[in-house]
């Protein structure tokens, strides 16, 4: 299967991510009658399809049975869902916001990720949590990227699509499979509410029609390089395929991998990056103490140790709780300036 970057094609239609995250749910509800929404403020008539626009339209379409508002108990949409998938549903449960997970860890920590294994196989929990991620002048407890707690929990995938051809393709993946899934998206790029350019980004992607699956554990490689590998996801993705284009005017090539999903993680990808490089560096928004980063830093330090050239590095969140203030949120995120020193000190060594 080839692991290059999202097809393109500018004769074809362009979808945000919150579009493609649509259509990939309207898609599989037509398609198999079990697949249901459950979540605050989801389904109000007339009303702004969830806290970042991707349910726009579902409500009229498939009625209050299959898109079901819920009091605010995050605790309660969990149970719901488990028992539902346990049941023969498939719940697509929302949190608004992912820091909103800690409040039903029990439900899919003790719960949905180990039904498999404690009935021997015969039960299984096909749910899909949807969790948007990341800093947005939100505050301590709305802009975490809690990713890391959870690919340290057996029977759980974790994914984290940040264009929307790999969106809808994951997302369908995801409704389809027999396991839970948390489905991670950083609020900056949904391009949703007629925001299809942030921050200089073009938020939209080439993305067909029809149903299709992106992999649940495969990679991609958003950037050619032979100097060093990069790793990133989300914002941050975009920020080193910034860097990258810095750089390569002072004659650093830059292989820039978007992991896609971070547990299973595609390792064959980046460990073949890395013994082509020689170098790694691992970004993402997400505090630097016990960060996937670390893990995927252990596996590449296990089995590509004689490919290194130089150290390992990281660039993430300092380790403190987010400040809502824009500039000090700012200095507590990877930026692209950091991103571009490690990377240069690093092809230094």
């Amino acid at each position: 299967m080839n692991n290059n970057a999202s097809p393109t094609n500018t004769d074809e239609r362009r979808l945000t991510i919150a579009e493609a995250l649509r259509e990939a749910i309207a898609q599989e509800m037509e398609r198999d009658p079990r697949v249901f929404l459950i979540g605050e403020d989801i389904g109000i008539p007339g009303g702004f399809g969830g806290a970042f626009g991707v349910y726009l339209g579902l409500p009229e379409k498939f009625g209050h049975e299959r898109i079901i508002d819920t009091p605010i108990s995050e605790k309660a949409i969990a149970g719901a869902a488990v028992g539902a998938a346990l049941m023969g549903m498939r719940p697509i449960p929302d949190m608004q916001y992912s820091d909103f997970l800690f409040e039903c860890m029990d439900e899919l920590v003790n719960q949905a990720a180990k039904m498999r294994y404690m009935s021997g196989g015969k039960l299984s929990v096909p749910l899909v949590m949807r969790c948007p991620v990341g800093t947005a002048n939100r505050g301590a407890q709305h802009g975490q990227c809690p990713e890391s707690y959870f690919i340290h929990v057996p029977g759980i995938k974790v994914v984290a699509p940040s264009d929307a051809y790999v969106a809808k393709g994951i997302m369908t993946a995801a409704i389809r499979d027999d396991d839970p899934v948390l489905v991670f998206e950083h609020k900056l790029l949904y391009g949703s509410k007629g925001r299809e350019q942030a921050g200089g980004l073009d938020l939209t992607a080439h993305v067909p029609e029809g149903d299709y699956v992106f992999p649940i554990g495969r990679g991609l490689i958003k950037r050619e390089g032979h100097h060093v590998t990069v790793v990133a996801t989300h914002l941050t993705l975009y920020r080193c395929l910034a860097a990258a284009a810095e750089l390569a005017l002072e004659g650093i090539e830059v292989e820039v991998i978007d992991p896609v999903s971070l547990q299973p993680f595609d390792t064959d990808l980046i460990f073949s990056s890395v013994e082509k490089t020689g170098r790694l560096l691992i970004a993402h928004e997400d505090t630097l103490t016990g960060g996937w980063g670390a893990e995927l830093a252990a596996r590449v330090a296990d089995d590509c140790v004689y490919s290194l050239e130089a150290p390992i590095k990281r660039v993430a969140a300092h380790d403190v709780p987010l400040p809502v203030a824009p500039i000090l949120e700012q200095t507590v995120v990877p930026s692209q300036e950091r991103i571009t020193r490690e990377i240069r000190a690093l092809c230094a060594m």
